[in-house]
């Protein structure tokens, strides 16, 4: 059986082999899980060091921020002939969207009700644009022109059609909640309209990369701070990528043996497993114009339904 540590160095080997790399979104996954948490604010060269050992190198981490930051996902502020740079407004409101899927605890309960939008008003380009903005929000495609989301609300759909300059074509409706709330048909449409069997071999994936790295820290939990710290951010790295493909559906529409459950149970056990000494590397390794970086805030010990 591998080591804790060689099974880290695996996962490195993994996020390098991908072509192209993605240095961009990794430093989105280290802002939202290390430096969010401590003020959101770190300088250019330790950032670099953070995930040199991950393979991306300092040219390409100026390249990526640099990038981000014409993106409007960080903003950058020069003291003296050092640069520092923090997730923008526009940026924090989308790792808000993305991260607190992440994180999540407990699914709340589902009523039974139905969000229904009809784009059948709008003209056939306007409504491909719309459609795709819906999906990825988590809508699935019932029928053509309609999508349908079980957890989100006529609000939520509200604000993104507004956003897009479609709300006064498009339809948006609710239905009432009839038994029973999942029935056979019903559970086969949503396993269509949402390519369930699709979703379930991303998240299976995950398990079949992280499981030897759980099995390895139960055997002897030794990692150092450093390795400790660079399995977390792969871990959350390649969770938030499977979980923005979810569209956080109800239990009750989900097949019984459902691998998104063993996803974030795995993701949660190695997390809370080995967040201290990941902690403790941020510690000494993380600055801000003011010194090191302050503590984490108490929403972050509230990660998966609570870390201490």
């Amino acid at each position: 059986m591998s080591s804790a540590t060689e099974c880290v160095s695996a996962l490195i080997d993994d996020f390098q082999q991908r072509r192209p790399i993605r240095a961009g979104s990794l430093i989105i996954t280290v802002y939202g899980d290390a430096i969010v948490p401590r003020g959101g604010t770190v300088w250019l060269g330790s950032l670099s060091k953070l995930v040199e050992p991950i393979g991306i190198n300092e040219r390409l981490v100026r390249t990526s921020v640099y990038r981000l930051t014409r993106e409007t996902w960080l903003q950058g502020e020069k003291v003296g002939r050092r640069s520092y740079y923090s997730l923008s407004g526009p940026g924090r409101r989308r790792f808000e969207q993305a991260f607190k899927r992440v994180y999540h605890g407990v699914q709340a309960p589902w009523s039974g009700q139905w969000t229904l939008v009809l784009l059948s008003q709008l003209d056939s380009s306007r409504r491909q644009k719309v459609r795709d903005e819906l999906e990825w929000l988590g809508f699935g495609h019932f029928a053509p022109g309609l999508l349908a989301h079980p957890m989100l609300g006529r609000s939520e759909a509200m604000a993104a059609l507004q956003e897009l300059g479609a709300a006064d074509e498009a339809i948006v409706l609710q239905t009432e909640a009839l038994e029973p709330l999942a029935s056979k048909p019903l559970r086969l449409q949503v396993r269509e309209s949402w390519n369930l069997d699709e979703l379930a071999e991303h998240y299976q994936r995950f398990l079949t990369l992280f499981r030897p790295l759980w099995k390895a820290l139960n055997e002897e939990n030794h990692l150092d701070e450093e390795a400790c710290f660079i399995a977390r951010t792969l871990l959350i790295h390649e969770y938030r990528r499977v979980q923005l493909r979810d569209p956080q559906l109800p239990d009750e529409l989900l097949p019984t043996a459902w691998e998104g459950r063993n996803a974030h149970q795995l993701c949660r056990n190695i997390y809370r497993m080995i967040y201290r000494r990941a902690e403790s590397w941020l510690d000494r390794h993380l600055e801000t114009a003011e010194g090191p970086l302050p503590a984490p805030g108490p929403s972050f010990y509230r990660r998966f339904g609570g870390l201490d």
